[in-house]
């Protein structure tokens, strides 16, 4: 009866909730933890148990060498049961962060600033120190980090989220080069990132984004400048405040495709999946020009007489 007692005592206490202080507690394995380390591990996360006790449940389920390491997040009204249960599936306490297309690598710092529980280990370095970290010494970071959503342990670090952009790049570039169209004046990847990334600023509509970097081939191949906005704002840097000028416009720098011929040095942003594509596969067109519409789209042209038109019906509105 005795030992039918304990038994019915331990079966309760293992459905039971355990005294979590608060809303809920972090706890952080680290790898290679024993079940007993674990054990200690959770009582010193704020959870009110004695580590013997639930070492002694650890092992009796038979589970003790399957618990995983990871950040998890013991919410009140956990049991010994659920506790396991978690550890044993690695159900990690998991956050996000959104890397969003067309932006710099300036935006992209701020936002992994701003992030959820993730260690900012890249926030006191520079650009070219982060690069390094990352194993591409000398390498600018201008748009070489996929834009997407990355999640992450509590308490990762943001060069491993960068690292994962990062990678997934490389990936992404691959793909897109691999497809691109043998009439092409682009000569290396690194040339149509960059031309991808001018496409990714001048439209967020994908459908013309083909069409974009169809004018921008057509410009490269014939030698005619590019002329894009997008660029000299880039070279601006801080100082542009929102409005280009004429003055922007005639003022050299190595971004400013208006004076400079060819491609910019590096990308100006991260380009989508969608631009990557566009920029190896222009769309079948002569257009040397386009001007916004005022909704979104563009109206491209063959002629400079076109395009004035254009600009007179969609800019002045003539």
């Amino acid at each position: 009866m005795a030992v039918l007692g304990l038994l019915g005592a331990g079966y309760a206490w293992v459905q039971s909730p355990l005294d979590i202080p608060g809303a809920s507690v972090d706890l952080s394995i680290e790898p290679g933890s024993s079940a007993r380390e674990v054990a200690v591990d959770v009582a010193q996360a704020g959870v009110r148990v004695q580590p013997a006790l639930l070492y002694w449940w650890f092992r009796l389920s038979g589970k003790a060498r399957n618990i995983k390491a990871g950040s998890y997040e013991l919410p009140a009204g956990t049991t010994p049961r659920s506790l396991l249960q978690k550890l044993v599936q690695g159900d990690e306490a998991l956050r996000s962060v959104t890397l969003v297309e067309g932006w710099t690598f300036k935006q992209v710092r701020e936002a992994l600033r701003k992030a959820d529980q993730l260690k900012p280990n890249s926030q006191a370095l520079s650009p070219e120190q982060i690069m390094e970290q990352l194993g591409r010494p000398g390498v600018h970071p201008e748009g070489r980090f996929f834009p997407d959503t990355y999640t992450y342990s509590k308490g990762s670090s943001d060069l491993a989220v960068l690292l994962r952009a990062l990678h997934a790049m490389d990936k992404k570039l691959d793909a897109a080069w691999s497809q691109r169209n043998p009439k092409s004046p682009l000569q290396t990847p690194d040339q149509a990132l960059t031309l991808a990334s001018i496409v990714e600023k001048e439209t967020g509509k994908t459908s013309d984004q083909p069409l974009i970097s169809a004018v921008f081939n057509n410009r490269l191949v014939i030698g005619m400048r590019l002329q894009t906005d997008p660029t000299v704002i880039y070279g601006l840097g801080d100082a542009f405040d929102g409005n280009l000028r004429r003055v922007d416009l005639q003022t050299d720098n190595p971004y400013n495709t208006y004076i400079r011929a060819g491609l910019p040095p590096t990308p100006i942003a991260m380009p989508g999946k969608a631009a990557l594509l566009a920029a190896v596969q222009p769309a079948s067109s002569k257009a040397l020009y386009f001007v916004a519409r005022g909704d979104g789209t563009s109206q491209f042209s063959n002629s400079l007489d076109e395009h004035n038109r254009a600009v007179d019906k969609y800019q002045r509105g003539q």
